[in-house]
């Protein structure tokens, strides 16, 4: 089993097999955050829409029916490289940009139109598909 500790961000996903501390159908397949951790079970802070409005939901759920989260994976995989490219340019001496940046458009390149014929491309019209 894995351990729950307060703060965890959790998936919850409902085990048809195991029908103890099962949560609500409207909760299956929402994230949590666990807010308290006892033998079998967790409290888990889910925001549920409520008319034009989210309100925040404690519900106890049994840890069969709760996994890890993995989407913080990727954001901590980052703040370990950004913090090693940090460290890594303050002993050089330089400075590092760790923005994430947006790609950019792909470079220029021809196109043989040897094998590669063009074709004409034209709208059909209306009558025809009638």
């Amino acid at each position: 089993m894995k351990v729950f500790k307060v703060g965890d961000i959790v998936d919850i996903k409902a085990n048809g097999s195991i029908h103890k501390g099962m949560p609500h159908k409207y909760y299956h397949g929402k994230t949590a955050v666990v807010f308290n951790v006892s033998k079998r079970a967790v409290g888990v802070i889910v925001n549920k829409r409520v008319g034009g409005r989210y309100i925040e939901k404690r519900v106890n759920i049994r840890i069969e029916h709760v996994k890890h989260s993995k989407c913080r994976d990727d954001f901590l995989a980052r703040m370990k490289e950004t913090h090693q490219k940090i460290k890594e340019a303050k002993v050089k001496g330089e400075t590092v940009v760790v923005k994430r940046q947006p790609k950019g458009p792909r470079p220029a390149h021809f196109i043989s139109t040897k094998k590669n014929t063009p074709t004409v491309i034209s709208a059909v019209p209306y009558e025809i598909l009638l």
